[in-house]
């Protein structure tokens, strides 16, 4: 693009089942606000991705987002008629069906055919890709059943895109800061080695992939982080200049903050190393970094630098791991904990050693349980009269996983005085294992997907 202006990126979606009636503000707020934008939605992290490649075996047209039409219905006349540019992972397993839906979707609100784009290249399950796995796994990968296995792409054919005429773009699994970097480089034609201002925007990305977390979401925590109007919080949006340098504020007339410490703490989520923040386009490096407020729900960032991206990339690797069983009983009133510790006692006398369980008793210690039980049984048993005990258990045979959940239905009357409300689940267990690969294996790009 030839403009130099601001580029405004809004966040619709942090995660797949995020809210669906986020996106129709930040809208509003970007139309309003005039000039070039782009609107995001992350849906997509690793155990979503697995589950698509499974619905999409089920189903060949399956395999993106469950609510692609949820998030898309409300804004898609909008965002075509102001010229905002979608780009979105929510392709999961199956890209080229999301923009078939999204063709659909269109044609049924009477809308002309938008020019839709799929990023492709991240899916390395291919009998093709076999070795290249098994040289960055190693000889477990021979062992391995594998449902997906996809790299994690950059910016570059995201940008790409854009600049050939897309309007929609839709990924299967790139890197989340991604989603804004690639608007970005392709509004201010960065090159793919502009490091600092690469570094910069995907920062920028990285405070808007979560959504609501940077607008007081996942923050508030009353008498010491106070959010206002949490039930209506309002998605960011980022004000992106052509350094790179950007303001977060969020959708006009919405609840929620945008402060220094909301901003702060999405800027380290997930930073394992604040000067070497890892992504397939670059190096972060925030170590100098510097948060200012800049007015009432206008926060700015400066100081991100960016380094050399790496030379691998890195790959998720989903299989098969038999199966996931649980169970749950509650207990209440004098003797409580005592009645539920005797039901854990008993299952595990009747399970073990064909089957591990593990115990929570919720209400007394479960959240900071550990599989092997070492906290449960450290905890001295006390007198909780409120206590649902929980167990759970992994096996590759599905006929044995589901023993627990015959067991603990039978508590009823062969287990403690008192127990009521079974419920037991029995679902398919995925593993994952990561690696990297050379960058030069992977071929990303994009194909233009008529109407």
């Amino acid at each position: 693009m030839a403009t130099r202006k601001t580029l405004a990126v809004g966040s619709a979606a942090g995660f797949s089942g995020d809210r669906t009636d986020a996106a129709a503000p930040v809208v509003r707020t970007l139309v309003a606000r005039g000039g070039p934008a782009a609107l995001i939605f992350e849906t997509l992290a690793e155990r979503t991705l697995a589950l698509a490649q499974i619905a999409r075996r089920a189903d060949p047209d399956a395999g993106y987002e469950p609510l692609l039409d949820e998030l898309l219905e409300p804004i898609l006349a909008p965002c075509l008629k102001a010229g905002i540019r979608i780009v979105s992972n929510f392709g999961a397993a199956n890209p080229a069906g999301a923009a078939r839906r999204i063709h659909a979707i269109a044609r049924k609100q009477g809308l002309r055919a938008p020019r839709v784009a799929v990023i492709t290249g991240d899916d390395l399950s291919g009998a093709v890709h076999r070795k290249l796995l098994r040289d960055g796994i190693g000889a477990s990968f021979d062992s391995l059943d594998v449902v997906s296995a996809n790299a994690y792409l950059g910016a570059e054919p995201i940008a790409a895109a854009i600049a050939a005429g897309a309007e929609i773009v839709v990924a299967g699994r790139v890197a989340d800061p991604s989603l804004v970097v690639g608007p970005a480089m392709a509004h201010f034609g960065w090159a793919a080695n502009d490091w600092e201002r690469l570094g910069r925007a995907t920062m920028a990305g990285h405070l808007l992939e979560c959504g609501a977390q940077v607008t007081g979401g996942y923050f508030a925590d009353p008498g010491h982080k106070d959010v206002p109007r949490l039930h209506d919080v309002g998605f960011p949006i980022a004000e992106i200049d052509a350094d790179g340098q950007c303001t977060i504020t969020k959708a006009a007339g919405t609840g929620g903050c945008v402060t220094e410490r909301t901003v702060k703490e999405q800027l380290l989520y997930e930073v394992h190393d604040p000067a070497a923040y890892l992504t397939p386009d670059v190096t972060a490096d925030i170590s100098e970094a510097s948060v200012r407020a800049a007015g009432r729900d206008r926060v700015s960032l400066s100081g991100v630098r960016g380094h050399a991206r790496p030379d691998r990339l890195k790959v998720n690797v989903c299989h098969e791991a038999g199966w996931l069983a649980e169970g749950e009983i509650s207990y209440a009133g004098p003797g409580a904990e005592r009645r539920a510790r005797l039901a854990a006692e008993v299952l595990a006398k009747r399970l073990r050693p064909a089957l591990e369980i593990r115990v929570d008793l919720i209400g007394v210690v479960s959240v900071f349980a550990d599989d092997r039980g070492r906290l449960v049984k450290a905890t001295p048993a006390g007198d909780a009269r409120d206590v649902r005990l929980r167990v759970a258990t992994a096996h590759r045979d599905r006929r044995e996983a589901e023993r627990l959940t015959r067991e603990v239905t039978a508590l009823y009357t062969c287990g403690p005085a008192g127990g009521g409300g079974v419920r037991t689940a029995l679902r398919p267990r995925l593993d994952i294992v990561s690696c990297f690969v050379p960058r030069a294996a992977v071929h990303a790009g994009f194909e233009l997907v008529g109407a």
